[in-house]
């Protein structure tokens, strides 16, 4: 197939790119490589497949030296009429919307920036899809949207309607707009739920980089709801496991779904919700435990209440996703965090 890529400069799309490049697809990749995380390591992500970044210019696609089958544009999400020329001159078969604003805590303090990336951007793709032949749209949505759910395991057959950041809320949108296309214009959508994704190459931003980076430079590390919290951990090889297994099979409409007693994750028309998630949920403080086993590193703790925004525990139900896909997260923590630690001290020479 040729798939649009977007979000290949960032963590899971950096992944996801290589796996459907080794099953032998084609791929143009999309990221605007902003500077919500340091850019240094987005661009050496794009080294690493093959992209000469001295050649990256706004707009204009650049061919990979190491995979024949991937290009790379920079564009950015909001900026509709390059995006659009771009899926109508390439017609692509599928679209993989990686792309996005993260973080809950950086939408208290900037919330524009996650209304133009997440609802302006997300609109521009879906509407692309509609008008230039794209017949499935996979896109990240997040653990998040579970917001003031306590009702655990989370499963997709739960009311979503009470998040508890700006962040989710533009997640649970995306839910939105995509059953409207789905129902409008029969475009198959569907929705990844993320639960707490770690591994190489990821995000300097989230809990497990930025403690590594704290511990090597000898600082405490900020630990809320005073280490009184959980979550499902999912190592990132399982989740492209989970995206491309999607990706690969066109979605169809629930012939069971009963508008009487509706499912909140499926519909009658091609629209559809998983979690992927460990289905196994770890204490926040076993996993700052086995980190500083691997790095031998004693953390410093600075124990804290809980931040606005935040849940107290993450744990994700994934029958589905094992219903109609036939598979399961499954790399345990123990062995996700020495993968994670074994590249994380090659990358910083350690």
């Amino acid at each position: 197939m040729k798939i649009l890529l977007t979000g290949t400069a960032g963590f899971i799309g950096f992944h996801t790119l290589n796996k459907l490049i080794k099953d032998g697809h084609e791929v143009v990749g999309l990221d605007s490589i902003n500077d919500y995380y340091d850019v240094r390591l987005k661009y050496d992500r794009l080294k690493e497949c093959g992209i000469n970044t001295d050649n990256i210019e706004y707009n204009r696609l650049t061919a990979s030296n190491t995979m024949p089958a991937y290009r790379f544009i920079k564009l950015n999400l909001e900026g509709r009429e390059n995006l659009h020329n771009l899926m109508k001159n390439e017609k692509f078969d599928k679209v993989c919307n990686l792309a996005a604003q993260a973080g809950v805590r950086y939408s208290i303090e900037n919330p524009y920036a996650y209304i133009d990336s997440n609802i302006t951007g997300f609109i521009n793709i879906i509407e692309g899809c509609r008008n230039f032949g794209a017949n499935h749209l996979i896109y990240a949505s997040s653990s998040s949207v579970y917001g003031k759910n306590s009702v655990q395991p989370f499963s997709t057959a739960h009311n979503v309607d009470h998040p508890m950041s700006l962040y989710a809320a533009t997640k649970k949108a995306n839910e939105l707009i995509a059953h409207t296309y789905s129902h409008l214009y029969k475009i198959g959508t569907t929705g990844l739920r993320f639960f707490t994704v770690y591994g190489p190459w990821g995000r300097p931003d989230m809990a497990m980089f930025k403690f590594a980076d704290l511990m090597r430079q000898g600082k405490p590390i900020d630990v809320y709801n005073f280490g009184e919290m959980e979550r499902d951990f999912t190592y990132v090889d399982d989740i492209v496991e989970g995206v491309c297994r999607v990706i690969y099979k066109d979605q169809q409409g629930n012939p069971l779904w009963d508008s009487s007693a509706p499912d909140p994750g499926s519909s009658s028309d091609p629209y559809k919700v998983y979690n992927i998630g460990n289905n196994k949920p770890v204490q926040l403080l076993y996993m700052i435990e086995t980190l500083e086993k691997e790095l031998g590193i004693k953390a410093v703790k600075n124990l804290m209440p809980l931040q606005p925004g935040d849940v107290h525990k993450t744990f994700a139900d994934v029958d589905d996703l094992i219903r109609d896909h036939g598979y399961k997260p499954s790399t345990s923590i123990e062995e996700g965090i020495s993968k994670f630690v074994h590249w994380y001290k090659n990358y910083y020479n350690l």
